[in-house]
């Protein structure tokens, strides 16, 4: 029976979540699993939470066989035959992480990767997506509020904290209850009315976001709708308009002869271009909340933006990008933010960022690690999830052939590295190395 170890997480200063709550530690010691965990102040259960449940509190991972984690361990870290589990930003070939994944294969690591835990159907069976959702939406509407207080407009956003700052996701959902009874009798000010918040997606991260926004009076638009009905000067100021954007929303075939067809889209990504720029004006806030990756157009360039400022102020004063690609889909978001310093100013003219509220340009929301914000309740839904194959995991046998590997078919799907070597499904990752 293979030893667990839980590391420290020292990527961010913030990052307080854990793969693994107590709760379950206690399951896995209860059937003579030995867990050992390293101590950490921040994190948000503490030592001695797990010694209570008979973890043995280490300084640093000793003899474990299986390693959790949940953000990047960092290079050098590894041991040959064990392995570990995390999230590892890998799998699209990410530039930065490529260092970190050969030292993996250099070491003679194994990796399983959260990320890739799927069912038959490719579906995700481990996440903290709706969390991002739910701080990314808390987040973008204080960010809303400290924004416009700036260039002299109060509105009853300022009531909202950054999520970090409330003891529980209750707590902060009541606020934003409160900021939607406000808005229903008192309404907004004209100047900003008619509030539009448009998200890419609707995934598990799109669900997030819209739980917390559905919390306020919302109506929803189509996107094809929009421009009608914001022509048409009818919106009220004591509502908030909501548009969802699917991917026939957000691209359309090169070939103007033919008809958006999602599968093609998948699978040639090359064959589109994005027409997501005619809604951009419409909207008050943009949360993206989708997928994304190199081979997909771009939502948002940095022309486009230079462009939209040119033609005087926009609508557009809130990107909150729960995506959070770096240079990606948002062209404009260069690097995640972190939790103590989450926003920046981007100016669409010389092209830079300027952290906090002040300055000429478009707010941008980028933090990395949005989950973290409610961290008791994302690391026990997470946890809920992974304790079901940790059982049968700490069973098997880890020296034998891959072929030959006998754990359940989620984790060995989402096994990148066994014992330093690609498995088949990530051979594709030798070109990025």
């Amino acid at each position: 029976m293979h030893k667990i170890g839980i590391r420290y997480e020292d990527k961010y200063k913030m990052e307080r979540r854990v793969a693994l709550v107590p709760d379950h530690v206690k399951q896995l010691v209860d059937k003579g699993v030995e867990v050992e965990v390293v101590r950490s102040e921040k994190r948000i259960f503490t030592d001695e939470e797990y010694a209570a449940v008979g973890a043995v509190l280490v300084d640093e991972v000793t003899d474990s066989d299986i390693v959790l984690g949940v953000k990047e361990m960092p290079v050098g870290y590894f041991k040959k035959d064990k392995t570990y589990i995390f999230f590892s930003h890998t799998i699209k070939g990410q530039a930065y992480n490529m260092p970190l994944l050969q030292n993996m294969i250099d070491s003679g690591a194994s990796l399983i990767d959260y990320e890739k835990i799927e069912d038959d159907q490719g579906r995700r069976l481990i996440f903290f997506g709706r969390f991002a959702g739910l701080a990314g939406m808390i987040n973008s509407l204080w960010s809303l509020g400290q924004r416009w207080q700036r260039m002299g407009i109060d509105t009853p956003f300022l009531k909202i904290e950054q999520t970090h700052h409330y003891n529980s996701l209750e707590e902060a959902k009541s606020v934003v209850e409160e900021v939607g009874r406000f808005i229903e009798e008192t309404g907004l000010p004209e100047s900003i009315s008619p509030l539009v918040i448009g998200l890419t997606g609707y995934g598990n991260v799109s669900k997030g976001a819209q739980e917390i926004l559905d919390l306020l009076p919302v109506e929803e638009i189509e996107p094809d709708q929009l421009a009608t009905r914001l022509s048409e000067n009818s919106l009220s100021n004591k509502v908030i308009y909501k548009t969802v954007f699917k991917e026939e929303d957000l691209s359309k075939p090169l070939d103007s002869s033919k008809a958006f067809d999602l599968q093609e889209y998948y699978n040639h990504p090359e064959r589109f271009e994005s027409q997501f720029e005619q809604y951009v004006p419409h909207l008050t806030v943009l949360m993206n909340c989708m997928y994304w990756d190199a081979r997909y157009p771009r939502i948002i360039t940095k022309d486009y933006l230079e462009k939209l400022f040119k033609k005087g102020s926009p609508k557009l004063t809130v990107i909150g990008d729960v995506t959070c690609d770096p240079d990606g889909s948002i062209e404009a978001l260069h690097k995640g933010t972190e939790i103590e310093d989450p926003v920046f100013v981007y100016n669409p003219f010389t092209r830079k960022p300027t952290m906090g509220f002040e300055g000429e340009g478009l707010l941008i929301m980028g933090v990395d690690i949005l989950p973290s914000e409610l961290p008791r309740e994302s690391s026990q839904t997470f946890s809920d999830a992974l304790i079901g194959f940790l059982p049968d995991l700490v069973l098997a046998d880890l020296n034998v052939p891959f072929d030959e590997l006998e754990i359940p078919a989620p984790l060995k799907r989402a096994m990148i590295l066994y014992k330093g070597e690609l498995t088949p499904d990530y051979t594709y990752l030798k070109e990025y190395l």
